[in-house]
């Protein structure tokens, strides 16, 4: 345990306790085990997120647990708050989740049930959705928007996808014309979409199973959007699987189990997914692995756009 990560654990009695690093990309997360109980200590990356972005966070993942979600908890620490300070970082402590992540980006999907596993998806979407538009968060409470904006303005939320220096003149200009047939598009129909809080971020890792039940983690990218880009960005990374198909039926066949949502925009809001990962990536390229997966990237967005360009024509 580093001198930071004790001093952090110390806000909520765990400086002694078991320590196992996660991941560290976005955020350095750890694993504590303190006798039989087990969090996640999440320490921040300096100016990610401002501090009421990330209590309105932690709020509405206590309001999802508290409508009966599988979600982490939220731990108060022994100064009564959610969120502490160390040495410029913000650091919360949520419940350790038992399951483990349905699969990995890039590599094949294997599930020994993997019909059931993408129902139930679906259905943990739908009750997120529906448990959302129940909640009622304080007047201060401040998430992003997944919204034309934050896809397609200016500035994006993940960043200006069609200046990516990697990008060929054609993939380039493919990409400009997706844009503005998507701006168009988007801002026509926007009204009659389904929108409100979303999880942003329900890939194969963030996803896990139990064997028993679905849980879902990693609410750091979660804000208001389009219900769609939530059913989209659960698939974006299995429409190459061969039951592609059969995962895309059995996804949208238990979000209507709990919720209705009209999925006829769904392949517009894949290859709207598939963008903002060719902007995401930019900045990320020289990180380790980051050559291949932006290469992967902008062979998913050529796909994606080229057949809805095709079909919108």
């Amino acid at each position: 345990m580093t001198e930071i990560t004790r001093k952090a654990a110390a806000h909520w009695g765990l400086d002694t306790a078991d320590c196992r690093f996660v991941a560290g990309r976005e955020n350095q997360v750890f694993h504590l085990t303190d006798g039989q109980c087990a969090y996640a200590l999440r320490i921040r990356r300096p100016g990610l997120r401002n501090q009421l972005e990330l209590l309105s966070e932690l709020a509405w993942m206590q309001a999802m647990g508290a409508a009966g979600l599988d979600v982490p908890n939220p731990q108060i620490s022994l100064q009564g708050n959610l969120l502490e300070i160390i040495e410029d970082h913000q650091v919360d402590l949520v419940s350790w989740m038992d399951g483990t992540p349905i699969g990995q980006s890039a590599k094949p999907l294997a599930l020994d049930n993997p019909s059931e596993v993408f129902f139930e998806l679906g259905a943990a979407l739908a009750k997120l959705h529906e448990a959302s538009d129940r909640f009622e968060p304080e007047a201060n409470f401040t998430r992003w928007h997944w919204d034309l904006d934050g896809l397609l303005g200016p500035d994006p939320l993940w960043g200006t996808f069609w200046d990516n220096p990697t990008l060929d003149s054609e993939t380039a200009t493919m990409l400009q014309a997706f844009r503005s047939r998507a701006v168009d598009h988007l801002g026509r129909i926007s009204k009659n979409i389904d929108y409100g809080l979303i999880h942003a971020d329900p890939v194969r890792e963030n996803v896990l199973w139990t064997g028993k039940r679905l849980q879902l983690i990693d609410f750091d990218d979660g804000g208001f959007g389009f219900r769609l880009f939530d059913i989209a960005t659960a698939l974006i990374k299995n429409t190459q699987e061969p039951n592609y198909a059969d995962l895309r039926s059995n996804l949208i066949a238990g979000y209507h189990s709990c919720r209705s949502l009209d999925v006829t925009e769904l392949d517009f809001f894949l290859a709207l997914r598939a963008v903002t990962y060719v902007g995401w990536i930019t900045p990320r390229i020289q990180e380790p692995g980051g050559t291949a997966r932006n290469a992967r990237f902008i062979r998913d967005a050529r796909r994606h756009c080229l057949a809805w360009l095709e079909r919108s024509h």
